[in-house]
């Protein structure tokens, strides 16, 4: 058993060491590819439905087309950032602005987002929800920011 003990010790602590770091660095490959693949029409599964999301919710004052390339660039930035950690507080600011209207086609075009409202999400649908995880990744991220470890140990054993 203390091999064991010995063994999930070392594990959990390399994790508490390096899964921040690997998360955000994973984050922030996603945004990048998501925030590439905008600029080149006809890759992105979210281009039609995030361009005309956009310039409904800037009243029509940008195109679909510009809408979907200033998201690319956002994305990109939110990418480059967490990948190299720079200007994270920005960063992450960033990313749940994108977040916020990333959700709202759900309300905007349910039609598109569920074949049946609200239980059975369409592609698109099922592409939004998903986003619930990076919001939740960009708060862990967000709650280290101030130097704040995760631990191997509880702190019962911290303590001793």
């Amino acid at each position: 058993m203390r091999s064991y003990d010995r063994i999930d010790t070392a594990l959990t602590t390399w994790m508490a060491r390096n899964g921040i770091r690997f998360l955000r660095i994973s984050l922030g490959v996603v945004f990048l590819w998501f925030g590439v693949l905008k600029f080149f029409p006809g890759l992105s599964p979210a281009q039609t439905l995030a361009g005309n999301t956009i310039s409904i919710l800037s009243f029509g004052l940008l195109t679909p087309e510009l809408a979907v390339f200033i998201l690319a660039v956002w994305e990109c930035l939110i990418g480059i950032g967490l990948i190299v950690g720079y200007l994270l507080r920005a960063t992450l600011l960033l990313l749940w602005l994108q977040m916020l209207g990333t959700i709202t086609p759900l309300f905007l075009f349910p039609e598109q987002c569920f074949t049946v409202v609200p239980i059975a999400p369409t592609l698109e649908g099922q592409y939004i929800i998903k986003n619930l995880v990076l919001v939740t990744a960009g708060l862990v991220i967000g709650a280290t920011l101030r130097g704040g470890p995760f631990t191997a140990r509880p702190p019962s054993e911290d303590a001793a």
